[in-house]
C-alpha cells in the first residue's frame, strides 16, 4: 500500500530524527502553552482555571481499517474524537499530545500524511500539539491522543447533574457515521471479490465524511455560552444515543423518556439505512461515532434553546423508578438498552 514514489524508510531517520522531522514546524498558539515539544515535559499555565484532560486510543483493525481510511483523515479524526471529550465537559480545548506506534510497512511519507491531518485539525480548532511519543509496533498502527483544556469550575458539566423534568437535547443529527461505515464496509467486500470494480460512493459524501472525518462540536459549547445556558449534564455521543443517555441516567440516578419522532436523522442516513434493510432509529440509538453532544437543560431554558437550528429536544428526564424508555412513533413504550460499541465483545 505504501510502496509508492519517494518512499523514505523510518530507519533512515531513527526515532529522534522522526520526531524532529514531524515537529520542526510546530508553533504554539495558546497563551497557556509555556513550553511544548523539545523537553522532558510540556509546561502549561491555566491560572485559576480547572484543567481538563482526556485520552483516547485508536488501534488498527479495531477502531479503523486502512483499506478505506485515508491517513490524513485518520490523523484528523484522532484529534477530533479527543477534543469532543473536552467539549462534553463544557470546556475549552487548547493542547494535545500525540503518541504513535508504527510497523515497518509505514514509510516516512505515510507518517507525514497522518501528521498532516493532525496539524489541519489543530489549526482549525486552535490547538497546540505539545508532545507525545513514537515507538515501533508489531501490532499495526497505534495512535494515542491526550487532549488538554480548561474551564471555570462553575461552568464544568458532569454526567451526574441531570434533574427530574430536565429537557434532553442533542446537537446535529445521529446515525450518519454508522451508515457511512456500513457503506465503506460493503464497498470493501465488493472490491475484495473483484478488484476491478471501483467503489460506488457517489452521492453519499455526507455519511462517508461523518465516519472518516467527524467534527467535534466546539460550536455548540460556544452557542450555549452565548445563550447563557449551562447544561445540567452532558456527554458526547461516541457509543450511540442509547448507551450515552444511559450513562447520564445512571450517574444522575434518574430515568428518561425519549421520543423516536424527535430524534434527528439526516435524510441520506434514513434512505441509506432503508436500502441496507436497517431501521434508521436503530442507527441513531446504537450506531455511535457521531461525536454530537447529548445534554440536559432545565425547563426554564426552553425559551432560550427552542429556536437553536442545530439542537433538537428529544425527551425529558424522569425519576429513577420510571426507568429509561423510548416512545415509538406509534406511541408504544420500549425499554432502552445499551447495544452500541463494546470494546471487549468476543468475536
Amino acid at each position: 500500500m505504501f510502496e509508492n514514489k519517494g518512499r523514505t524508510e523510518l530507519s533512515q531517520l531513527g526515532e529522534f530524527g522522526l520526531i524532529d522531522h514531524l515537529t520542526k514546524d510546530i508553533k504554539l498558539k495558546n497563551e497557556s502553552s509555556i513550553k511544548g515539544v523539545g523537553d522532558d515535559a510540556a509546561v502549561l499555565d491555566f491560572d485559576s482555571k480547572k484543567t481538563l484532560i482526556s485520552t483516547d486510543l485508536l488501534l488498527e483493525g479495531i477502531h479503523f481499517d486502512l483499506s478505506y481510511t485515508p491517513l490524513k483523515h485518520l490523523g484528523y479524526k484522532a484529534i477530533q474524537v479527543n477534543l469532543s471529550d473536552i467539549y462534553a465537559m463544557n470546556g475549552t480545548a487548547t493542547q494535545v499530545t500525540v503518541s504513535i506506534g508504527l510497523s515497518s510497512k509505514f514509510p516516512l511519507e505515510a507518517v507525514e500524511e497522518i501528521y498532516s491531518g493532525i496539524q489541519i485539525a489543530c489549526e482549525k480548532y486552535h490547538i497546540d500539539l505539545i508532545g507525545g511519543d513514537t515507538s515501533a509496533s508489531k501490532q499495526g498502527l497505534v495512535i494515542s491522543v491526550t487532549s488538554i483544556g480548561y474551564a471555570q469550575e462553575k461552568d464544568i458539566c458532569y454526567r451526574n447533574g441531570a434533574k427530574e423534568g430536565d429537557l434532553i437535547c442533542v446537537s446535529g443529527d445521529l446515525g450518519a457515521a454508522y451508515m457511512g461505515l456500513q457503506l465503506l464496509e460493503r464497498e470493501k467486500l465488493i472490491y475484495l471479490e473483484n478488484p476491478n470494480i471501483q467503489p460506488d460512493l457517489e452521492g453519499k459524501d455526507y455519511i462517508v465524511e461523518r465516519q472518516l472525518k467527524p467534527e467535534a462540536r466546539k460550536d455548540i459549547v460556544e452557542s450555549l455560552g452565548e445563550l447563557k445556558i449551562k447544561p445540567t449534564a452532558m456527554i458526547d455521543i461516541s457509543d450511540g444515543l442509547a448507551s450515552d443517555i444511559l450513562h447520564i441516567c445512571k450517574q444522575s440516578e434518574k430515568g428518561c423518556t425519549l421520543y423516536e419522532e424527535k430524534i434527528p436523522i439526516d435524510p441520506m442516513t434514513y434512505d441509506t439505512a432503508r436500502t441496507f434493510g436497517i431501521d434508521p432509529t436503530t442507527c441513531a440509538l446504537n450506531g455511535g461515532e457521531d461525536y454530537e453532544l447529548l445534554f440536559t437543560v432545565a425547563q426554564a431554558d426552553y425559551e432560550k434553546i427552542k429556536h437553536s437550528a442545530d439542537i433538537s429536544i428529544i425527551g425529558h428526564i424522569t425519576d429513577a423508578t420510571s426507568g429509561c424508555q423510548l416512545i415509538s412513533k406509534s406511541g408504544n413504550a420500549h425499554s432502552l438498552k445499551a447495544q452500541g460499541w463494546n470494546a471487549f465483545k468476543k468475536s
